[in-house]
């Protein structure tokens, strides 16, 4: 079982930055590729970043590419979505999700259309203009 608990959302002007992190209760972090998803009212969940256990590999939505950057920590457990140049239409809830996936350093497909096994219950990011 992986219990993801995401922080750092607020509310920022058009053209802040937030940090947000995702902490992992979970013994082999580093086993599992990690993504961000966000929901924003009336729309459909998307992928906005995906990152591979060793951070070798990432993917970024055409529409926040250039503005975020995904890493990770293995040694804390977290993984990181640093927000720029924020847009009102970046407001919505941003999840992470886990998925197990060692040794694999290209990021599946699934991953980014589905999300994995496990979630976060999200944290709100609201971008006024």
């Amino acid at each position: 079982q992986v219990r993801l608990v995401e922080s750092g959302g607020g509310l920022v002007q058009a053209g802040g930055s937030l940090k947000l992190s995702c902490a992992a209760s979970v013994r082999t972090f580093s086993a599992y590729a990690m993504a961000w998803f966000r929901r924003a009212p009336g729309k459909e969940r998307e992928c906005v970043a995906a990152i591979t256990w060793s951070g070798a590999s990432t993917y970024y939505a055409d529409s926040v590419k250039g503005r975020f950057t995904i890493s990770r920590d293995n040694a804390k457990n977290t993984v990181y979505l640093k927000m720029n140049s924020l847009k009102p239409e970046d407001t919505a809830v941003y999840y992470c999700t886990a998925d197990y996936d060692p040794s694999n350093d290209r990021i599946r497909a699934p991953l980014i259309l589905r999300g994995g096994d496990y979630w976060g219950q999200g944290t709100q990011v609201t971008v006024s203009s």
